[in-house]
């Protein structure tokens, strides 16, 4: 049985690629999130073919080994794995609480970890890991210190997997698109108005985003970022010492 896993899949970029992941030869997409209604409602809308629902807070031990116990019974081939799951918050280190900032590192490195360590070995020649990262991996962003640490840790970890797993043929792409129009911001406090940098970026379509990542990641690409001024940006941090642009690159 070929199938889709994809992590985070209630809302924003988890339902595009719900939605454009179907047209690829699988026999059934996983979706993961906590809110079980949510994917009910995402899957009776968009499903075109077997869908799975599986409600589950993956930050939680528990989860894990729930997971890892379905995989070893079914046995499936892991042919899409999309570890979408994640959060931000917008605020000075000091000011944000320091129990949401433990969580967002737990969900979106830890559980980002640990669902790739559990899924790699039903995974086999073609398959492909897409690790939701973000352009603020590129240099570390004052106001969201914690967030973009945590997606320079998923670039970071992308990279060498994806080294890793050559001998296999397995490709693990990072995606990092810029700020989108989703869940995302009413949840990190970041909506409109709240910074006036994040206010001035152009915004990425998410449907668009995941159709380019998906293609991107089955060309065997390290990393997929979407529109021209973000790859100036992805160019600019490799030349530019980044005690310069850190200054510019507070959210």
């Amino acid at each position: 049985m070929n199938i889709a896993i994809i992590t985070g899949a209630s809302s924003g970029l988890g339902v595009e690629f719900f939605k454009e992941i179907q047209k690829e030869p699988l026999d059934e997409v996983w979706v993961i999130a906590r809110r079980e209604q949510r994917l009910i409602d995402l899957c009776q809308k968009y499903a075109k073919i077997a869908f799975r629902v599986i409600a589950m807070d993956i930050t939680q031990d528990e989860s894990i080994k729930e997971l890892s116990c379905l995989l070893d019974e079914e046995k499936p081939c892991i042919k899409y794995l999309f570890n979408n799951a994640g959060f931000g918050l917008l605020g000075n280190v000091e000011d944000v609480d320091f129990e949401k900032q433990g969580l967002m590192i737990d969900l979106n490195v830890k559980a980002l970890t640990r669902i790739v360590s559990i899924s790699l070995q039903y995974m086999n020649k073609g398959s492909c890991i897409i690790n939701t990262s973000s352009i603020v991996s590129f240099v570390p962003n004052a106001r969201m210190a914690t967030y973009s640490a945590s997606k320079s840790y998923v670039q970071s970890f992308s990279r060498a997997l994806r080294q890793e797993l050559k001998k296999r043929k397995i490709n693990v792409t990072a995606i990092c698109p810029g700020p989108m129009a989703t869940e995302f911001f009413d949840v990190a406090g970041a909506t409109k108005g709240a910074s006036k940098k994040i206010d001035s970026l152009p915004f990425c379509n998410p449907q668009k985003v995941a159709k380019g990542g998906i293609k991107a990641a089955k060309k065997g690409r390290a990393v997929y970022t979407p529109k021209l001024f973000y790859k100036f940006c992805r160019v600019l941090a490799k030349i530019v010492p980044h005690s310069i642009l850190i200054k510019f690159a507070k959210a």
